[in-house]
């Protein structure tokens, strides 16, 4: 099964078309209640390290810096992006974020990793066809 993530800010309302929604900040986003958030999980260990948080500082600069070392942060958290791709109900998750930049936050770095780790099993499975 292909998995479909979306991505959504925090301050902008759930929509139909929303997957189960998990906040993947650190920090919960500033004046959203949880009956207003509508998620189903929150997995703050996801989030940046507040070192990284705080260096990155939402500059699009920084944005290659921070996702690489963001992407190592990750690389040691299999078993929380397993627990978040298990929220996903038929292949399809929506990632909460509370950053104003949708380009350069963490839940896009998120979406690589699951996107890429997807990919990664899907190849690895054997091939079924003939033999020699």
């Amino acid at each position: 099964m292909r998995l479909t993530v979306t991505l959504k800010r925090a301050y902008d309302p759930p929509g139909r078309g929303d997957a189960p929604r998990v906040l993947v900040d650190r920090v919960w986003p500033r004046g959203v209640s949880k009956e207003r958030l509508k998620a189903v999980a929150w997995l703050k260990e996801l989030g940046p390290s507040t070192g990284l948080r705080k260096w990155f500082g939402h500059d699009p600069v920084r944005w290659q810096t921070f996702r690489a070392r963001y992407r190592r942060e990750l690389a040691a958290k299999g078993a929380l992006l397993e627990e978040l791709a298990g929220y996903a109900r038929q292949g399809k998750l929506t990632l909460v974020f509370g950053a104003r930049d949708p380009l350069h936050n963490q839940a896009v770095v998120i979406k690589e990793m699951l996107e890429r780790e997807r990919g990664r099993t899907r190849r690895a499975r054997p091939v079924r066809g003939k033999t020699r």
